[in-house]
This record gives C-alpha cells, structure tokens and sequence, in this order.
C-alpha cells in the first residue's frame, strides 16, 4: 500500500533549492529557499534571506545547507551556484526582517551543487561542492570550543577534473568515507588530508546525480551505488562484484529508465516501517529545455526494495504545473512532529510542501 501525501503551494519563485531548520529559534522548523525563509508551522510569513543573483532562469543558488558557521547558536546557510563560481555563507544575525550579510567560503570553480558529508570524521560537517570542471576540494570548519569560529581551510583530494555528480560513503569496508565521481571512486586513507587517496577508475557514471547514494540497498552487508542521470534518462543500482584477479567490477541494474532528470536523492525510511527509501524526482527543466525527456511530465517518487528490486510509488506526477519536480536540492524533515518525514519540493516550478499522511 502507498503512502498518502498532501500537496501544499507555499511560494511561485523559481529558486532550486531549499533547506530545513529553525531559523529564529523559536522550536519550530523553517523553510529556507533562495532569497527567503518561511516561518514555520504554517510557512505562510516569509522573510529576507538577501538577494541571489539570477542568470536567465537560474539563480546562482544551487544549495541550501544549514551550518553555524560563526558559532552563535544559530544556523547559517551555504550556498553557491554555477556563475559565481565561488562558494559563500549567509549569516543568520536573527534579525527576522533584515538581509543576510554574505561572506565568501572560496573560489572553487563552477558549482553545479553543493554538499556536506564529515569527511575526516571529527563529528563536524565539511563542505564539497561538484565542480566538473574543477579539482575535488573539502572546506573544512574551523572551530573553538566545539563551536565554528567562521573561517575555512580548504583541502584538495584529487587535482583532476571531478566530472559531473559526487558521492560519498564506505564503498572500502574500512570504515572511512570514500568519494565517488563521474569516472571512479577515491579510497580514503587513515588521514584524509595528510595522505594521498587512491583513484579506482572501475566505472563511468556520465553526467550523474549529486549525490551518488551509497547505500547497502539490497541488505547484502555490502554497499551498493545508486546513480540517477541528471540530464538524461535513467536511475540504476550498481552492485560491486570481485572477479577472479582480484578487481572489482559493478554490475547495474536499473531502477528507472523511463524517467530523466533525476538530479538529487535521499536515502531515508519515509514509511516508517525501519528500512530505507530511495526518495527522488525529476529536476524540472534542468537545462532550460535541452536535457532528452525535459517536456515529459514530470513526478516526485519514492522506490522500495521488495527483495529483489525496487518498486515505484507515485507522490505525484503530471504535465507541469500539474505534476511537481524537486530541484537540484530539496529537503525531507518531520515539519509536523508526525513522526512522518514531509518533503519540501523546490524547482522552477515553485515550491510545495508535501506533507506525508502515512499508509
């Protein structure tokens, strides 16, 4: 049986990502998206973030990550986009109706999407934007007395071109987060920025999805990648096999090859029944009407694994303005206190909140 969602319009603006937190510390959780946030239950007031800048139907605002930069107590958000060509911080002064103040994090290259994962595994969140054009580098927080003291270093794991799409998890079984790009994996050492990480070029991922989930998605005790293709059809699993020699191969299987588009993803238990969801859908006009698949109609979804492979169930789907995409970074949070994970749906096609009313 499918879960039951109700669809909410909270905003016509056009901005691709969102996030989820309390901004205003008031205990209710807040929407952020481009240049404002939306006060929590309800969402309905909303607020100043400042200004992003737009480049035709773009806005240079392709993440929305909640990180107290400066130590205060309350959340910040990074951000950054392809044009700006750097990746900066907005500061929450808790002043509900004034623009943020903007400070640069550094000059990485075209971000087609940012991401936080604890890299050297500190407990602290670092900073990895995709840059395809541009070597893989980790900001790193700097911090006093457990708290961010506003600063950055930045660390380069690997000097090429990473490609379009990035990952990270143990795909080792050491215990280490690797990293995952377009052309193959890096293998973590014991220090990550003192020691040099080891490239396994075993696949080709073409223009893939940021993330790359790695999850054990088939209960096997050995994690799988799963993989969307952001600007081409297709959603695959790829299972690693050991040959003979020692080498590793995957083996993909698909998930979805009628749909395109599929940008961004989480791994998540949105059924509340213990195991996790792959939860995605498409990004609505990723390319402005030059991505295969971009007049389709479009969907939101969640896939379970039934044993065997993964079974689609619709959160919605139709022509646009009818059916609902999710961006290039959207949100899945309790909003409620249900005990059900929502999801906040940003995209050209405005942003909704689908609130998740269970079986």
């Amino acid at each position: 049986m499918a879960l039951k969602f109700r669809k909410v319009f909270i905003a016509d603006e056009r901005y691709e990502s969102a996030g989820v937190f309390d901004v205003n510390g008031d205990g209710q959780l807040d929407i952020v998206s481009g240049a404002w946030w939306y006060e929590g239950p309800d969402f309905r007031r909303r607020h100043p973030v400042g200004e992003m800048a737009a480049f035709g139907e773009y806005f240079d605002d392709f993440s929305t990550i909640a990180l107290d930069v400066n130590g205060d107590g309350r959340l910040d958000v990074v951000s950054g986009g392809w044009w700006g060509k750097e990746l900066r911080w907005h500061e929450n002064t808790g002043k509900a109706d004034q623009p943020w103040p903007v400070h640069r994090i550094g000059a990485c290259g075209n971000i087609e999407t940012t991401r936080a994962w604890d890299v050297d595994r500190d407990g602290v969140l670092e900073l990895v934007p995709n840059c395809p054009n541009d070597p893989l580098v980790v900001y790193k927080l700097a911090t006093q007395g457990g708290r961010g003291a506003g600063a950055f270093t930045a660390h380069t794991i690997r000097a090429e071109k990473q490609g379009h799409g990035l990952g990270f998890g143990d795909i080792s079984g050491s215990g280490r987060g690797d990293f995952v790009l377009a052309d193959g994996w890096l293998e973590a050492p014991q220090r990550p920025y003192d020691q040099p990480w080891t490239w396994h070029p075993e696949f080709k991922l073409g223009m893939a999805s940021v993330p790359v989930l790695v999850v054990d998605a088939n209960g096997d005790g050995v994690n799988e990648l799963i993989v969307g293709a952001a600007h081409n059809f297709g959603l695959d699993w790829l299972q690693p096999r050991r040959n003979d020699d020692g080498t590793r191969s995957w083996i993909r299987h698909p998930i979805d090859p009628w749909a395109s588009q599929y940008h961004d993803m989480h791994w998540v238990d949105i059924d509340g029944d213990g195991a996790c969801e792959l939860v995605t859908g498409q990004r609505y006009r990723a390319h402005n009407g030059n991505d295969p698949g971009e007049y389709n109609p479009i969907g939101i979804y969640y896939f379970k694994w039934n044993g065997e492979s993964f079974t689609k169930e619709v959160v919605d789907y139709g022509p646009a303005r009818v059916g609902k995409g999710l961006g290039i970074h959207f949100a899945v949070a309790d909003l409620t206190g249900s005990g059900r994970l929502d999801i906040v749906a940003p995209g050209k096609d405005g942003l909704y909140v689908y609130y998740n009313e269970g079986l």
